[in-house]
């Protein structure tokens, strides 16, 4: 039993990986706000990846309440606002945990996939 809910964390973390890749190649190159402001399908792009990210945390938290992710509760509030408030989500909201959050998560995923890797 601890293997499975081991290899489902760690399929939740490597989903949540590839949506961080994916919001960064999404992103214009210059990293400008009024930039991505303008962009329509980045912007979806971006909130879909975050939505994605906030359902692998759920999963995450329902397996192990006490996994160690920094704001994990929030990042599931966030994927909920999006989903179920997206009218309340504003850009400059996504851009901020873009580039406050992200790269923060980003870490700590990374640190965690390394360490579930040398367990198997």
């Amino acid at each position: 039993m601890q293997d499975n809910r081991q290899n489902d964390i760690l399929a939740c973390l490597k989903d949540i990986e590839l949506s961080i890749i994916e919001i960064y190649d999404f992103l214009p190159k210059e990293r400008n706000f009024f930039t991505f402001q303008k962009d329509l399908k980045t912007r979806k792009a971006v909130e879909r990846n975050i939505e994605i990210i906030g359902e692998a945390m759920d999963r995450i938290l329902k397996i192990d309440s006490n996994f160690q992710i920094s704001n994990s509760r929030k990042i599931v509030d966030t994927r909920n606002r999006i989903i179920h408030g997206y009218d309340s989500v504003s850009e400059d909201v996504i851009w901020l945990i873009i580039n406050r959050y992200l790269p923060v998560l980003e870490k700590e995923v990374k640190n965690f996939l390394k360490l579930y890797e040398k367990k198997n």
